[in-house]
């Protein structure tokens, strides 16, 4: 029977380059930032869904879905007024439902494909939208604040305290490390260098491919 993995932690944590790690030593992963991107490209149920709720303005001019207009949207954008309130459940009430689908329709395709494998779910919120329980193992990744913001300004090119910002803001709707790391089966700490990440990451992997493997030899018996 195939090992079902979370993978998660805060924004700019490194869930991704952990992600690419465990799919170099033989699991299969999925990525839900990926799968939202894909439902909402025009002519999309969720797409239709996301412009009805947050208007035209999120969009750019052929029509595709701005995501950085859409996050100063639904995060809640400082401005000259005060802060806009945060809008972030009501695009979470909208998109989630389909994205858990897609990630259950391809954990099923891949328990058919490798029974005895590993799937990983690479997820920023699987805490936050109560998903836990989907999986048999949660795998947290961590890094120390100042990382984020500057790994956050590198990635979307901003300057630093405009990331700082902004990395504040979406914290702001996610759980603290410290919370995520209680229901962690195992934890990654992201903030040395990659070498030791890799490492955590082959230990990690030890681990969940025995317990995958046991798994499989119990439904065999």
């Amino acid at each position: 029977m195939m090992l079902k993995v979370g993978l998660t932690g805060g924004i700019s944590s490194g869930k991704s380059v952990v992600g690419e790690m465990f799919v170099a030593l033989g699991a299969h992963l999925v990525q839900a930032d990926r799968i939202a991107h894909s439902l909402m490209q025009p002519g999309e149920a969720v797409y239709n869904e996301v412009v009805r709720h947050f208007g035209r303005e999120i969009l750019n001019s052929d029509g595709s879905v701005n995501r950085t207009k859409l996050a100063e949207v639904a995060f809640g954008e400082s401005s000259g007024n005060g802060k806009r309130e945060s809008r972030i459940e009501e695009l979470n009430r909208i998109v989630h439902p389909a994205v858990i689908r897609s990630q259950e329709e391809w954990m099923q395709a891949i328990s058919h494909q490798d029974p005895h494998g590993v799937a990983i779910v690479e997820a920023a919120l699987i805490l936050e939208a109560k998903l836990a329980d989907r999986f048999a193992r949660l795998v947290v990744v961590t890094c120390t604040p100042e990382q984020r913001i500057s790994r956050f300004a590198h990635r979307q090119k901003m300057e630093l305290e405009a990331a700082r910002r902004e990395v504040l803001r979406r914290m702001a709707a996610q759980l603290s490390d410290e919370e995520k790391i209680k229901a962690a089966s195992y934890v990654i700490d992201n903030s040395g260098t990659l070498e030791r990440t890799r490492e955590q990451v082959r230990e990690v992997w030890q681990h969940l491919s025995e317990e995958a493997k046991e798994q499989g030899l119990g439904t065999r018996g």
